[in-house]
């Protein structure tokens, strides 16, 4: 069952597993508006796209990533993958096999050649060799698939065609864009990726009372003062998110019952307050009442739920 419903009829290619371990996959499949995005993880298999099967996909470009394990990708004779991070390109109509050689794990997107073509016009120069994963196109494209998969907001149809969008300006720039094409990408795609991830990782680090635009310019390979023009241009500031977010945490925290054997002093500092009493001030501005005040009203629902 699974080489037809998997193979021949979702992923459009014959699979054949290589040893004696039985064929397993866990693939999670998201579609946006024109955008088609598999990650997951397979077990060791050849999976040919013959000249049949690859008519059925004659409109689409297919650009998979290599996340871990050993795999290689033949199309025109020429090898596509180049280790891990690395990503294959494979052409539209003509015969393809992928092979993963032991188990790993990956990410595909497919993506509307139509598009594809108006965004990066010699894309085809990407054919028949790999994206190194050296580039950051590349990377920040992997990056950003990782942080929407992951938050599931894409499900929200405005959300989800901003995010096709952007995946598709990234994916024109890792295929080669240049010119007045890669800096329209550049400044829609790109601004809007790198700005995702580094609010991914703002919300990872906001009880380290060292969070910085200067640490963050670092992780990112920018400066601080894009960190902050990033910010800018979204109509915030690195300052006033962090706040927020810092006091959204605290928030949650005061409210869950999980987290009832903290007091006030340490819910502050487990959400990156090095100063109680400006917590409390900055708390009260944007909440209306004082921390105390919601772990109370929590206290009296949690007595509510036991009984």
């Amino acid at each position: 069952m699974w080489r037809e419903v998997y193979g021949r009829g979702i992923a459009t290619v014959d699979i054949e597993p290589i040893g004696d371990t039985p064929f397993h996959a866990d693939v999670t499949f998201s579609q946006l508006y024109g955008v088609s995005i598999a990650s997951g993880s397979r077990s060791p298999a050849h999976y040919r796209a013959s000249r049949e099967l690859a008519t059925r996909a004659k409109d689409l470009i297919v650009v998979s990533v290599l996340r871990s394990g050993r795999a290689s990708a033949t199309q025109f004779g020429r090898e596509l993958i180049s280790g891990v991070g690395s990503a294959s390109v494979i052409a539209p109509l003509d015969p393809s096999t992928s092979t993963m050689l032991t188990e790993g794990s990956f990410v595909t997107l497919l993506l509307p050649l139509p598009t594809i073509a108006r965004r990066a016009p010699h894309y085809t120069q990407a054919f028949g060799r790999p994206i190194p994963s050296s580039n950051a196109a590349l990377r920040l494209l992997t990056r950003y698939v990782d942080i929407v998969a992951a938050d599931g907001s894409a499900t929200d149809p405005a959300i989800a065609r901003s995010v096709s969008e952007h995946t598709l300006d990234l994916a024109a720039l890792a295929l080669g864009a240049h010119g007045d094409h890669a800096e329209f990408a550049r400044s829609r795609g790109g601004t809007a990726a790198r700005l995702t991830a580094i609010k991914s990782d703002i919300l990872k680090a906001l009880g380290d009372s060292g969070l910085s635009t200067e640490a963050i310019a670092i992780r990112h390979g920018i400066s601080p003062r894009y960190v902050r023009k990033l910010f800018e241009q979204d109509g915030s500031s690195f300052s006033a998110f962090v706040l927020a977010e810092r006091l959204a945490k605290a928030h949650r925290m005061l409210v869950d019952q999980s987290f009832g054997h903290l007091n006030i002093a340490q819910i502050a500092h487990e959400s990156g307050f090095g100063d109680v009493s400006y917590f409390n001030r900055a708390f009260r501005r944007h909440f209306g009442s004082r921390p105390s005040d919601f772990r109370e009203a929590a206290k009296c629902v949690w007595r509510e739920q036991r009984e």
